[in-house]
């Protein structure tokens, strides 16, 4: 298997595929401002499945959440107290469960659920995506003139990391991503502090022994075009930092980690910032 290098940002003839034939660029993406909007329901035609998401039954104080009325404690308040209508009809069971052709409202006014956004961000070094942060630089401000709801990142990226990034408000998405059983594929551009010997990728492969366990890349190769120090690899794991630790163990240093394709998506074309 070989892996498409990444020169300074820039997709050139040589990386019409992101490392490897078989990760094509998944869904329409439009452009506007910092971020790119996703629709899902285009499917790749090779690689992992883009997850489904099927629109069920939500409890009443989560749509009410969701859509900024209140936090799920006032919520349940409200509910109580007789203020929620649905379908016309006074709602005050606690954990009633509403359907999305169902109408609700507060107060005499119709609640409108919050939009589901999805858009994409090719990160830049020295931003944070931790929403806590003191930092004037975060992954956040980059992605806010994107949309008016509030967005939150898939997975995190320590400062020093690039690439591509998932910015979302669907919870259902952000966890059905995480989650262990479904596994998100992702793939990154790994530069080391010194030369790859070529025996140390079937070690990759098979299998490094760290101290919570065995870990191991689904695929791992030299980058075309690429140095020595250039590796591409593949894994599933849903902390970027493994790989960090995965090279420590062998004795290199990751000098930069560059993600260029997750869960299907790639940053083909995309700036970063």
């Amino acid at each position: 298997m070989s892996f498409k290098g990444n020169k300074n940002n820039k997709r050139s003839r040589s990386e019409k595929k992101a490392f490897g034939s078989d990760l094509k660029k998944s869904g329409t993406v439009k452009s506007r401002d910092k971020g790119k909007y996703i629709d899902f329901k285009e499917k790749k035609k090779k690689g992992d499945p883009l997850p489904s998401f099927r629109e069920d039954a939500i409890r009443l104080n989560k749509f009410l959440s969701n859509a900024g009325v209140c936090s799920r404690r006032e919520a349940d308040v409200l509910i109580q107290t007789g203020v929620i209508k649905i379908n016309g009809e006074v709602v005050t069971e606690l954990g009633y469960k509403i359907k999305p052709t169902d109408k609700v409202q507060y107060d005499g006014e119709t609640i409108k659920g919050q939009t589901k956004r999805y858009v994409l961000l090719n990160k830049p070094k020295g931003f944070t995506t931790n929403i806590d942060s003191n930092s004037k630089k975060t992954a956040f401000a980059l992605v806010k003139k994107a949309c008016k709801e509030q967005l939150y990142p898939v997975v995190k990226m320590d400062i020093e990391m690039t690439g591509l990034l998932l910015f979302t408000n669907d919870g259902d998405m952000y966890k059905k991503l995480n989650h262990p059983k479904y596994k998100a594929k992702k793939i990154y551009h790994v530069e080391l502090n010194k030369s790859f010997a070529k025996e140390d990728l079937e070690k990759l492969k098979v299998g490094i022994s760290l101290d919570d366990g065995k870990t191991r890349c689904i695929a791992a190769d030299f980058v075309d075009d690429g140095s020595e120090r250039e590796i591409g690899i593949e894994i599933k794991s849903g902390k970027s930092q493994i790989i960090h630790r995965m090279f420590d163990a062998i004795g290199y240093k990751v000098v930069k980690l560059d993600c260029v394709s997750f869960a299907g998506l790639t940053k083909k074309d995309m700036p970063r910032g």
